[in-house]
């Protein structure tokens, strides 16, 4: 017969048994962890820094397939017709078309109006854009309007032309020198390739002039 402590020390032998082989066990899951661990930060860190160089490189690459898809023009000269069929011809020392708009960006441009014809209406500027869709050209700043015939000289900080009328608008102010006199205000239009010109104004920026009686006279 078994006695009472006899079973109680086989009970602590089994509990010593099953201690020892969880603290095995538990320290071969800490050794390969230890082991693991680094290489799992290493792959990930690596991972990180693998998407941010593509990620670096695919946004370099859509750039340059954006710029590629730019149309560089240097001196372009755009030529057409209003609807009264007076010709016009937009230049500039250079232009870039906008793929996503098919608006061209120009650079120096210059303007001449009623080409060939007896009268000749010029613009110039710093800058401008061309929108052949909707067939108007806004240039500025430094506008310079001469106008052939009557040697008058307007100078704006911009201009409106529509190419299908041929009339050319603007609202930021308007200075104008000419044989007759000066002549200020906040807005102007010119019409008929130059044949007709109205100056407006608005709230204190009134329409201001000055006749030379010299020049009116002769």
């Amino acid at each position: 017969m078994t006695e009472p402590a006899d079973i109680r020390d086989q009970a602590d032998e089994a509990r010593v048994h099953a201690t020892a082989r969880a603290f095995r066990d538990r320290s071969r899951r800490v050794h390969l962890l230890r082991r693991v661990l680094p290489i799992a930060i290493v792959v990930l860190a690596g991972g990180t820094i693998s998407w941010v160089v593509l990620r670096s490189v695919m946004s370099d690459v859509e750039r340059k397939a954006g710029a590629s898809n730019e149309i560089r023009l240097d001196n372009p000269m755009f030529h057409g017709q209003d609807a009264e069929g007076r010709s016009f011809v937009i230049g500039a020392k250079g232009a870039v078309r906008d793929p996503a708009t098919g608006k061209f960006k120009l650079v120096g441009p210059a303007l001449r109006l009623n080409l060939g014809g007896r009268k000749v209406t010029t613009l110039t500027a710093d800058g401008g854009l061309y929108d052949q869709t909707a067939r108007t050209v806004t240039i500025g700043p430094n506008v310079r309007i001469s106008d052939g015939g009557s040697g008058f000289t307007l100078v704006t900080p911009q201009a409106v032309v529509d190419t299908k009328t041929g009339v050319v608008t603007g609202n930021k102010g308007v200075e104008g020198t000419g044989p007759l006199g000066t002549i200020s205000a906040s807005s102007y239009a010119i019409y008929e390739q130059g044949e007709r010109v109205v100056f407006s104004g608005s709230g204190d920026n009134k329409v201001r002039g000055t006749i030379n009686a010299a020049g009116s006279n002769g």
